[in-house]
């Protein structure tokens, strides 16, 4: 796969997308981007703005599978990762996979299960492995978490620990459709299709094996000069100095923070990493990396997204950064 042909297929994931679920087209190829870095996004948003369809539109589009798990109280972690039953015919035990052996998993309200059962996700999200009983078993390639959690309710929920947020490449919000002409192409398309799900018209674009070549091209062609990496370390450490944060961003939040800049520069079919792609995702790959002062989170007026904005906007851009 030829570097243009794999930028006219991200073009083509995101039109075939668009064309079914409807929302600012910057949520879309963040996405996308999350995706190609090998990563994993978080959802805070209101109920009913759509997530479950863009999970299966995504997947749909993309070619890969997909499976959904509603996280509850009295989920098990071998709920989601699976587990060992014996086998009355064979006279041994055999594996019955959970719903993380799949390309896209789509965890609704994540805060909802305890910490034992979010943290089954862990290893699945960072090394892409899960052990079950003692033997490790690889995931699926592309493996690709969306999980979403209510930023309203906060009754019956466990708050995902740090080491959780730490390992979602992007914290995004869909948010409510911006103008009157949005919502009614949303009720428009529902009385088009007759039906909730839609997938059933979509085309593939690509199969999962494609996908997982684009992948590796924005992992292994994407130019990333010196001065661009300095600038992401100045943020990164940024982070940390301020005066109304307890906790910084991870050297975590650095790598992930330069991967979706590669992957966003191979959508726009460029070969190397500018300091704009770097200040597109900052506050979407950094915010929810950092912990403020308690001072801060219960006064109000400021949030950890202003924080990184305002980081962005006082380090100075680079200028001299060499393109591939």
């Amino acid at each position: 796969m030829s570097f243009d042909e794999a930028k006219k297929i991200c073009d083509k994931i995101l039109d075939t997308v668009g064309q079914y679920f409807v929302c600012k087209p910057p949520v879309l190829r963040k996405v996308l981007v999350a995706a190609l870095a090998n990563g994993h996004v978080l959802f805070e948003d209101y109920p009913g703005l759509g997530k479950t369809l863009l999970a299966r539109t995504f997947a749909t589009t993309t070619g890969c599978d997909w499976k959904r798990v509603q996280f509850t109280p009295d989920l098990m972690p071998s709920d989601i990762t699976g587990t060992k039953v014996w086998r009355f015919n064979t006279g041994e035990f055999s594996l019955m996979k959970g719903p993380v052996f799949t390309n896209i998993l789509l965890a609704d309200e994540i805060n909802r299960s305890p910490p034992k059962v979010q943290a089954a996700l862990l290893e699945c999200m960072q090394e892409r492995q899960v052990t079950i009983e003692g033997e490790t078993h690889g995931l699926a390639e592309p493996f690709f978490v969306l999980a979403t959690q209510n930023p309203i309710e906060f009754e019956g929920t466990y708050p995902l620990p740090e080491a959780q947020m730490d390992r979602f490449t992007l914290r995004l919000s869909i948010g409510y459709a911006e103008t009157r002409e949005e919502e009614l192409a949303i009720l428009s398309r529902r009385n088009h299709w007759q039906q909730d799900d839609p997938t059933g018209f979509i085309e593939p674009v690509t199969t999962s094996d494609g996908f997982a070549e684009i992948q590796r091209r924005a992992e292994r062609d994407i130019y990333v000069d010196q001065q661009i990496m300095q600038y992401i370390v100045d943020i990164v450490r940024a982070t940390r100095e301020s005066p109304q944060v307890t906790i910084g961003s991870s050297p975590r939040g650095g790598i992930s923070l330069m991967k979706v800049a590669k992957a966003h520069a191979l959508t726009l079919g460029r070969d190397y990493v500018t300091p704009d792609d770097v200040k597109t995702y900052a506050i979407d790959a950094l915010s929810h990396r950092v912990i403020l002062k308690t001072k801060y989170s219960l006064e109000g007026g400021i949030d950890d997204r202003a924080i990184i904005r305002n980081i962005v906007e006082d380090i100075e851009v680079p200028k001299d950064f060499m393109r591939k």
